[in-house]
């Protein structure tokens, strides 16, 4: 038996879920419900890819739970042959961190959309992050509110003509990277569900994390808001646009012909270069593990809604004691030091009688 950093025991397996012997494969993890979904959503990639992807962790189906709230990606529970939750609008992230807490046995994923969690969810979502639950959250953004029929979301760009943005939405979207790592996230990333590789490398980061692990997913609606990632699937222009983090590496990217790299200006923020106009020295080497997250929240900032460039990978991976450990090492050692007494708590000093 190992410990946690915080002297509390684990059961085995990754951060203390028990592991299973038997080969596992991604049928598996597939439920004996219809996937519905609309042809064309970016949902199937995702799905697919967590699908394949668990069997890797080697846990037991019965110890890995997924929470939604309400959207299309919410529907996520019902397609996984594991425990799940199709839970109120916006509060997964506070079912979920009640079930951490008190099950430390069980791996707890959360699937949310652009809608659910950054709009009625948005507190929910931010205090997850803040305490460090140790939860894993999948939020799947397609800029646009897909089961209500195509209204605009919090993500949705400044101009956005939608049902309810007639003639253009006026409000600055969220910037679910840089709203994370404001709000103290320990780990945070961004991949793209038309790259079923960079998915699963992605996935497989967030889940050997342990602490709150936020993932944003630039996800597909075909029928509401199609194309919206278009450029960033195009051959020649994703290679031109997607910048690539790799912990430890400067932070270069581009076509051989157009190589382009991250460098600070003479104010100190970050720009993007041609690598023959600059010195190999000032390329920014990218620090996923800096306590710091000023560099991270700098790299989630190129770019903006027209997605010119756009970062992609694990912005900030940091260790941090979890509010879910520390809950039950406090509880643990209060009940070892004051006995439970419901009698005098009741009729304690911050009682009257009227």
């Amino acid at each position: 038996m190992t410990t946690t950093d915080l002297g509390l025991p684990e059961v085995g397996g990754l951060h203390g879920v028990p592991t299973t012997d038997e080969k596992q494969t991604a049928k598996d993890y597939k439920s004996d419900q219809e996937v519905r979904w609309c042809p064309g959503c970016g949902d199937y990639i995702v799905l697919n890819a967590v699908q394949s992807f668990l069997p890797t962790l080697g846990l037991k189906r019965e110890n890995i739970v997924f929470v939604s709230g309400i959207g299309c990606s919410s529907r996520f529970p019902y397609y996984m042959n594991t425990y799940g939750m199709h839970s109120i609008h916006g509060r997964a992230p506070a079912i979920a961190t009640g079930l951490a807490t008190t099950r430390p046995d069980l791996s707890v994923w959360v699937v949310t959309g652009d809608g659910d969690a950054l709009s009625i969810g948005g507190n929910h979502l931010i205090h997850a992050l803040r305490r460090n639950v140790n939860l894993k959250i999948l939020l799947f953004n397609n800029r646009i509110y897909g089961l209500t029929k195509g209204q605009y979301s919090p993500t949705s760009e400044v101009g956005k003509v939608t049902k309810s943005t007639p003639v253009g939405s006026v409000d600055t979207p969220f910037n679910p990277v840089s709203l994370a790592l404001g709000a103290e996230a320990s780990f945070v990333a961004r991949t793209l569900d038309s790259d079923r590789k960079h998915v699963t490398e992605t996935l497989q980061a967030a889940a050997e994390h342990r602490g709150s692990a936020l993932v944003e997913i630039y996800q597909n609606c075909p029928i509401f808001n199609d194309g919206a990632f278009d450029v960033l699937k195009d051959k020649d222009e994703k290679q031109r646009r997607i910048i690539p983090l790799a912990h430890g590496e400067p932070i270069v990217f581009g076509p051989e012909d157009e190589r382009r790299g991250v460098v600070r200006d003479s104010s100190g923020e970050l720009k993007v270069a041609k690598l023959d106009e600059v010195d190999s020295s000032e390329i920014v080497v990218h620090d996923a593990e800096r306590e710091d997250s000023s560099l991270a929240y700098a790299l989630s900032r190129l770019g903006g809604q027209h997605l010119d460039p756009t970062v992609t990978g694990v912005f900030r991976s940091i260790p941090r004691p979890t509010y879910d450990d520390q809950a039950r090492e406090q509880t643990a050692t209060a009940a070892e030091t004051n006995p439970p007494d419901l009698q005098g708590l009741l009729t304690g000093h911050d009682t009257w009688t009227i």
